[in-house]
């Protein structure tokens, strides 16, 4: 086949599997696992075989340079790849973790669904046509999420209405972008980040952060990882929706338009990073359940790739977009470690957990070397990408570069909570019995943690042939692949590292529980309160929204019980009592008509001479 076919069947491929799974009959349960294999496996190896070719392919569409245009090179397949590789393991994993067939069936075709139209929006060479997969993967969101349960429709309901208003900034940054440069094919649009420039800059940049899970368009993912089926935390928000959003944002501020690190909209998304990372893990902190703390971290993550990224330095480029397929590896094996656990112990709340390591060995491998690989703990993968964006954040401002420190020592500290409460100690009563997760749970598990420890201990192999060539000529001939070439960080994290363990010591002697090792800074001053008021919901801007509205409907409807009196009661009393009183004054009486008559020439009199 033609690189120009192969490009189209990437994206056909999925999305006509997808539909064959909702058409598959009842009466032919074998058809939906084997459908949803064959094409992931087929999605897998067309994917791959696409590297190292390039295609441009363009159908008339709408007219006036609106085109059904898409662009397959090294990014573009790159990106493909890693979506087509994430969807068959997830499609292997849920063989063993759905019960019903009907959940089972759904999930198959929004998973393919979703595959489909992510490799249409990263292909897409036309802000248009991308924006129309782009939207289209609100309706997978949301079905993806309604799959949960009884209480899964408020959560999706949140996220359909957090994603939706972002992709209607992200369409205001279209519209802006096309105005400005004349055109709505990506490949001929580099704008510079002069006023207007820099407003379609914001806006598109809103709707790829929203999309990666940043702050503070966020908090639909703590509540979907309880709502949710766990393959879909492990599939959208660990994965795909990072590798679309960082991938957007890497577009827009390289090849769109020229973010330079003079630039404010340079430093805006370095504070968006850093406040992302460090506010996301501080919460992540404190969790008791084993879903929801990742779900913080996935949050926590995408800091440091927009961190880095926002430098628009070298190292803090190539670090940001090389941790962005780190954190898709190894926060989907922690994903899917909360699965199995799910899966076999029949819960997540650490309360309830311990003493997982014997019962569940291989599992709990997966689990360490994810979760020392988000901890960013050398050789692993996480250790080389944190590295990078260290040193951009230090070249641009020390205060970014301990923002990004601090993150990491609270990283460890809640993965090492983590471990202990749900893996060490002795095991609680719900869990005595509980085995090893089916092989087919297991694979995938081993295969991510596997190239979490490659891509550590070989980085070259991705720098080389992933991340340094997407930004070519603009890493003016650096090279990042091998150790760190500043041995101040990597000092710098070990010792940040240590720190973690001893806190962590700390806790579990103060408390003689690891589920409580980080209670002392829970409850420290200060940021008790904070905390306290980050767990009602105080500082999420979709509950805040909610009360503004109630808010508004309340002094809206008492306007119109208002007006409603004053037009239907207040006018008709006054109408009533002025009838009454006339009705009263014309008794029939000369005399009092006299009176009337007397005091109205007196009252027309008095008025005249005061007129005069």
């Amino acid at each position: 086949m033609t690189p120009p076919i192969m490009t189209m069947l990437v994206i056909a491929l999925p999305i006509f599997a997808s539909l064959l799974i909702l058409l598959t009959p009842k009466r032919w349960p074998a058809s939906q696992p084997t459908i949803l294999m064959a094409a992931t496996i087929a999605s897998l190896f067309l994917s791959f075989s696409l590297f190292g070719k390039e295609s441009m392919v363009s159908f008339p569409w709408l007219g006036g340079g609106l085109d059904f245009s898409f662009r397959l090179y090294q990014f573009s397949a790159f990106i493909v790849a890693a979506v087509a590789a994430f969807s068959f393991l997830i499609a292997l994993y849920t063989l063993s973790f759905f019960r019903a067939d009907n959940q089972s069936k759904l999930f198959a075709f929004y998973l393919l669904l979703s595959q489909g139209l992510a490799a249409g929006a990263v292909l897409a060479n036309n802000l248009v046509v991308m924006l129309f997969f782009w939207e289209a993967l609100l309706l997978t969101l949301f079905g993806f999420i309604l799959l949960g349960g009884q209480y899964s429709f408020k959560t999706a309901i949140k996220a359909f209405t957090i994603n939706g208003i972002t992709d209607l900034c992200m369409m205001l940054g279209i519209v802006l972008t096309i105005f400005l440069a004349g055109t709505a094919t990506m490949t001929k649009i580099n704008l510079p980040l002069d006023t207007l420039g820099a407003t379609a800059f914001i806006f598109l940049m809103i709707g790829a952060i929203a999309k990666a899970g940043s702050m503070p368009f966020h908090t639909w993912i703590p509540d979907a990882a309880l709502d949710a089926p766990l393959p879909f935390m492990a599939f959208l928000p660990a994965a795909l929706e990072k590798l679309l959003g960082i991938y957007l944002l890497t577009r827009i501020s390289f090849d769109l338009f020229q973010l330079k690190p003079e630039s404010w909209v340079s430093s805006l998304l370095m504070i968006v990073g850093a406040a992302t990372l460090i506010l996301a893990v501080l919460m992540a902190l404190i969790q008791k359940n084993y879903k929801k703390l990742l779900s913080y971290h996935a949050i926590s993550q995408v800091g440091y790739m927009i961190l880095g990224l926002g430098t628009a330095v070298p190292a803090g480029m190539v670090g940001g977009l090389f941790h962005m397929i780190n954190h898709a590896m190894y926060k989907s094996c922690l994903f899917l470690t909360g699965g199995s656990v799910e899966k076999q112990a029949g819960t997540t709340d650490l309360e309830k957990l311990g003493g997982l390591g014997w019962k569940m060995p291989v599992t709990f491998g997966c689990f360490l070397i994810a979760a020392a690989s988000i901890s960013g703990v050398p050789p692993f993968n996480g250790f080389f990408s944190k590295e990078l964006v260290y040193d951009g954040a230090l070249e641009r401002g020390t205060i970014f570069y301990v923002i990004a420190l601090l993150g990491s020592f609270f990283t460890a500290a809640s993965f090492l909570k983590l471990g202990h409460a749900a893996y060490f100690g002795q095991a609680a009563t719900q869990t005595r019995e509980t085995k090893e997760a089916a092989w087919p749970m297991l694979l995938p598990m081993i295969i991510i943690a596997a190239l979490c420890l490659l891509f550590g201990l070989w980085n070259a192999l991705p720098l080389n042939n992933l991340i340094q060539p997407v930004f070519g000529q603009q890493l003016a001939g650096h090279n990042y692949a091998g150790l760190p070439h500043n041995l101040f960080l990597i000092v710098m994290t070990v010792i940040v590292i240590g720190l973690a363990l001893l806190n962590h010591w700390f806790g579990v002697k103060r408390y003689g529980s690891g589920l409580k090792a980080a209670d002392h800074i829970h409850y420290a001053p200060g940021l008790k309160q904070a905390y306290n008021l980050a767990e009602k919901k105080f500082f999420d801007p979709y509950e805040l929204g909610l009360k503004a509205i109630r808010l508004f409907a309340i002094i809206a409807w008492g306007l119109d019980r208002l007006i409603d009196w004053l037009y239907s009661g207040l006018a008709t009393s006054a109408a009533r009592l002025l009838s009454l009183v006339i009705r009263k004054s014309h008794s029939g009486n000369y005399a009092t008509y006299l009176w009337w008559v007397i005091v109205s020439l007196a009252g027309s009199m008095l008025y005249i001479f005061m007129v005069k």
